[in-house]
């Protein structure tokens, strides 16, 4: 089956009647998700999402359903994202008072993800 969006205005006036609107639609069997869309609107998305019966529960909690739109759900389109490894930037020390003569590295972690420590392993 298809994927559909079904959107439906319904009279929620607190927090409360909102919790309770979004359980009934959430509790009906192929709802993948729920959204409250601007005042009083709820988005539901899934496959073969009966919108009639969804729109009858809401009437008889609510007193007040009105059922907007009935159309297939627009899938968002993933983009690829290459992951590049960034390497660690290796910078030279170099002494000019004569005490170590060969150059000292400091090795730093770009990634903001790693562990703080980087390891040369």
């Amino acid at each position: 089956m298809v994927k559909q969006k079904v959107v439906i205005r319904v009279s929620m006036n607190d927090q409360k009647s909102r919790s309770k609107a979004m359980k009934i639609a959430v509790g009906l069997s192929g709802v993948d998700g729920a959204v409250l869309k601007g005042e009083g609107q709820i988005e539901v998305t899934g496959e073969g999402v009966d919108s009639v019966r969804l729109a009858s529960l809401l009437r008889k909690s609510f007193g007040h359903a009105e059922l907007l739109s009935v159309g297939p759900a627009e899938e968002k389109k993933e983009e690829k994202k290459e992951e590049k490894k960034e390497e660690p930037i290796i910078q030279p020390w170099v002494w000019t008072s004569g005490v170590p003569q060969h150059p000292i590295y400091e090795i730093r972690c770009t990634n903001q993800f790693q562990d703080p420590y980087c390891s040369i392993m």
